[in-house]
């Protein structure tokens, strides 16, 4: 997999740094538990030792997972660009047409996004159709519950 992934210079550093913990502090302790585990004698009945493999498999495959992520990381940085346009980067308030209920949501990478926060991910169908839009456009959005009409009210950088 070679596609790029794009994420703010936070969401970069917030990556390196549960990496960098991942590497000198939660590896060290798991190999640790796995010493004292297998002194404890006979490791076929060893719970304590099933258990700490068992959380070396995940580091491990959180580890690799990170640094394919940074590895594949494209920073977009957007100081400097006007928010004329809805882009990655950019908060943008939305008014359901139907309902009039108002959101706000800041488009980010995957590795960024939480709903209940109001960050989406730059590949969600929200996202995906406002990209390209402007202030005053509407857009429909095909989501589980069904489509709904957006109206774009405001674009900003926060």
């Amino acid at each position: 997999m070679s596609d790029r992934v794009p994420m703010t210079r936070a969401g970069y550093e917030k990556l390196e740094q549960e990496l960098k913990q991942i590497k000198t502090v939660e590896r060290p302790n798991n190999v640790r538990e796995i010493e004292e585990a297998r002194a404890h004698g006979d490791i076929s009945e060893n719970a304590e030792f099933h258990a700490a493999k068992e959380r070396q498999s995940h580091l491990e495959g959180r580890l690799r997972m990170l640094e394919d992520r940074l590895a594949r990381a494209q920073v977009i940085e957007t100081s400097g660009q006007t928010p004329d346009k809805v882009r990655f980067g950019v908060t943008v308030d939305l008014e359901d047409v139907e309902s009039s209920e108002r959101v706000t949501y800041t488009i980010l990478g995957e590795d960024e996004s939480d709903v209940a926060q109001g960050r989406i991910s730059v590949t969600s169908p929200v996202a995906r159709a406002l990209l390209g839009k402007a202030v005053g456009d509407s857009v429909s959005v095909l989501v589980p519950k069904g489509t709904r009409e957006f109206e774009i009210l405001d674009i900003r950088f926060e």
